[in-house]
């Protein structure tokens, strides 16, 4: 549904088309979308339509970043305990064979 949206409006009936999911599902999922502050939702005559709110999807997307930035470090750093360990187990085998 967001990357429909991200193309623009669109009514609940355009946002269910593509997906095999009850009317109430839909009905689910776009009111915590709205509850969420990522979209809007204005009645328009006997349709709903609905609408990105980009402010809110930035604010997703830098807590995002943030967090990627965090957990790549802890993994590169993981990575570098990962291969000491291996090089110390590695030495460790080669003075047993001796």
């Amino acid at each position: 549904m967001i990357h429909r949206l991200s193309r623009g409006p669109a009514t609940v009936h355009e946002l269910s088309e593509p997906f095999d999911l009850s009317q109430q599902m839909i009905s689910k999922h776009i009111a915590f979308l709205v509850r969420a502050k990522l979209v809007v939702k204005e009645k328009r005559g006997r349709e709903s339509v609905c609408a990105l709110r980009p402010e809110s999807l930035k604010t997703v997307s830098d807590w995002a970043i943030r967090y990627r930035q965090l957990w790549e470090e802890r993994f590169d750093r993981l990575d570098a305990v990962v291969h000491r360990m291996k090089e110390t187990e590695a030495e460790h085998g080669k003075r047993h064979r001796k």
